[in-house]
Formats: structure tokens, sequence, C-alpha cells
């Protein structure tokens, strides 16, 4: 039997492990921090779940499909939909196809016109028969230039596309590349958008517990790598067929291994507690008039209880990407301009944690995944930096790792 040793147990790591012991290999699994997952991470504070940035699941991904049981996962969905706040006040954009309630208020609401309206709803419907993974073959273009191309108008770029996107692809320029605007639209209209009842670590955490036992070892920092072997912080050396490396470019580049050209996206998020929500519902909560410090909003105990102990809610605020300052200067910022959304409530807010996280999303462009193969010492590595940012990204990379590191050695 083949073996391998899968350096960190982010989601790329945990699923190339999982399809090479689909495949008959040995795999050995070593992470250096208490618990699975990378970057996808959920911590207690003050009895209340929270995630290490605001992360969501999108159903509708392949890669999660094959590898996920959904049902244990108990998921918990967003209503399929957003309020955005301009400056007549707030306005209702909901998915007609599965909110038709809220069909009038769509239609009437003023974030773009009938025509945008209606391309959205084209573009929802001519998105549900695509593959659903990443086009590499699609022409590439900045996410703004490919909305221009749809005809959508700059009303409705600025009030809703730039908010919504900037949530999801942590850039307020629309710079990303048209391919990633493209497939990440067709997961959203192909399936739902939901958070595991324990927090987002459930998914890696679920993964791991499809290993064999004892395949995962925990406070396990590797030092140096090669082709064939692994020395640890402790000393201790591993041997295996294979060594593949999944963690994120910097860490790699500390064990030897080429750092690629790229640039990350920060990540920064407030999270706040009352007795009070917010709001009634859950939806989200877009700035569309483009002001002060907060992008979007989302009272989370709206969409998933279990994030907030008994009587108390949380609440969770995006920072607008590209600003800077200290908490105490975004928190004062924050509530100030969340007063004028939701009144004097805001002054009792408890603070409970600012998430800011620089290295959240890899910056890639032109976007395409790179193909499987060893680096020059013989040693794979995987991720989603090597792929498209996202789960399905950094899922699919390991599969296309383990597959061609399994034909490889099948030779």
């Amino acid at each position: 039997m083949k073996s391998a040793i899968v350096v960190g147990a982010g989601l790329a790591g945990l699923t190339c492990a999982r399809r090479l012991v689909e495949l008959d290999w040995q795999v050995l699994v070593l992470e250096a921090s208490d618990a699975p997952g990378g970057r996808v991470r959920t911590d207690r504070v003050d009895n209340f779940q929270l995630d290490r940035g605001f992360q969501v699941l999108l159903t509708a991904y392949p890669a999660a499909r094959r590898w996920l049981d959904y049902g244990a996962l108990q998921l918990r969905f967003f209503p399929a939909g957003a309020e955005v706040v301009t400056e007549g006040g707030w306005q209702r954009v909901a998915d007609p196809r599965r909110e038709f309630g809220s069909i009038l208020r769509s239609l009437t609401a003023d974030i773009g016109t009938m025509r945008d309206k209606l391309r959205v709803l084209q573009w929802a419907w001519e998105s549900r028969t695509s593959k659903g993974e990443l086009d590499e073959s699609l022409p590439e273009q900045s996410s703004e230039a490919a909305l221009r191309a749809k005809g959508f108008s700059d009303h409705m770029i600025e009030r809703f596309w730039r908010p919504w996107l900037a949530g999801i692809f942590l850039e307020s320029k629309l710079a990303t590349s048209s391919r990633m605007l493209e497939f990440v639209f067709a997961q959203f209209a192909r399936g739902g958008t939901a958070l595991p009842q324990g927090g987002m670590q459930l998914i890696p955490a679920q993964l791991a517990t499809g290993l064999p036992s004892e395949s995962l070892r925990l406070n396990h920092p590797v030092v140096a790598a090669s082709a064939h072997r692994v020395t640890l912080e402790n000393g201790d050396t591993q041997e295996a067929d294979a060594v593949i490396v999944a963690v994120e470019p910097g860490a790699a580049s500390r064990l030897g291994l080429p750092e690629p050209d790229l640039t990350w996206r920060e990540s920064r998020c407030l999270y706040f507690a009352d007795a009070e929500p917010a709001t009634t519902d859950g939806m989200l909560r877009l700035n569309g008039r483009g002001d002060g410090v907060v992008n979007h909003f989302v009272t989370l105990s709206k969409v998933n209880p279990s994030v907030a102990p008994a009587g108390q809610h949380l609440m969770m605020v995006g920072i607008r990407p590209g600003l800077s300052g200290s908490t105490s200067e975004l928190e004062t910022a924050a509530r100030k301009q969340l007063m004028l959304w939701f009144g004097k409530q805001v002054e009792g807010w408890r603070l409970l944690r600012d998430d800011h996280i620089e290295r959240a999303l890899p910056d890639r462009l032109p976007l395409r995944h790179v193909s499987p193969r060893p680096t020059d010492k013989g040693i794979w590595q995987t991720g989603d930096y090597l792929a498209d940012a996202s789960i399905q990204g950094a899922m699919t990379s390991g599969e296309r790792v383990a597959e061609a590191l399994a034909k490889q050695g099948n030779l």
C-alpha cells in the first residue's frame, strides 16, 4: 500500500487525505494547531459561537456535496435575498423563485431599473443549468466590466452589486475575475446559503472524522519537508512515499517551497451581543449608500439560534474592505452608522470581538486552477490559492492533487 503525509488539516489537506484513502493509500495528516480547519475555525466567546470572520457554506458547491453530510451538519439557512439601505430607506431584493411573497417589494425596490431586475432573474435561470464549477474557458475581465457588459445600470451596480460582492470578494473595486463572478453567482442561484448549527468548523471536523483512526495528529508542527520525509518541531521524522503540503503559502515557504506571486485580501468584522435582536429575521443587510465603515450586517442568531446563549442575540457587522483603524475607532464609527439603521438600541450592544484576518482570501488574476504536479524537490502542494478562493476551490484542489498523485504512483 502506498503512503502519504499531508502537512496541514485545512479543507484542501483533509479532502486530499480523504480522496487518497478512497484510492487505497495509507495517509498521515500532521496539523500544527489544536484543531483541524485552517482558516475555517469557530470559537466560544462568553458562550457565543463565533466563526473566525464571516463565512458561509454555499450548498451548491459540487465538492461540498460530494464530501459532506449536510444532514449531520444541521444546516441553518439564510433567507434568499437582501435588504439594501439607500437614501430612500430600506429596499428588499429577494429571489422570487424562493421568496415569492417578496416579489412586489423586489420589483418596486429603488436599487435599479426594471430591466436590471429582469436581467438578474434571467442570469439566475441560466446559471441553474451550468455545471456548477469554475469555467476556465470563459473570457476573463474584471467583475465590474462583466456586469456592465451584461447591461446592468450604474444605479444597480453601486447600490447592490458593489456592496454584495464586496462582502464575498473582500474588495470594493470589483476587480475580481469575471470567471469567479460567474462561478459564485451560479452557486447562489443553484443552492442555499447556510451555516452549520455548530459553526463553520464542523465542516473540517466532519471531513476529519472520515479518516481512519490515528490518521490525524494535532499539535504536530512540521519544520522541514522533502519528497519522502518530514521533520517535526520536536525533532522526530516521518517517512512516506509522498509528501503533500497543504498550508497557506507563507507557511509553505518556511518549509522551503516556492511562494507564489499573489496578494491577500483582508477580512474584518465586529461581533456584537444584546438581549434584543437588531432585526426580526436573518436577512443580509447591505450598505447601498457607499458611506461609513459598514458594508454588510446580519443578525446571526436569527439564522442560527445556537450561536447565542438563551436570552441573547448575536449581530455581525462586516467592515468595508480597505478600511483601517483601531478596534475602538471602527467600533465608534460602526455604532454611529448602525444607530441610523436600527436606532438607539445600538448604544447598548456589547462588543464581543473584532475579527481582523489579514490573509483571508488569495487574490488571483488571471484565474485558473494550477495543474497538480510536484515541485522540483518532489513535494506536492494543495490549497485554494492554487485554485479559486472558496470552499469549493480548496476541496477541489485537494481532490485533484490526490488523483494526480495516485495516477503517478500507479505508472
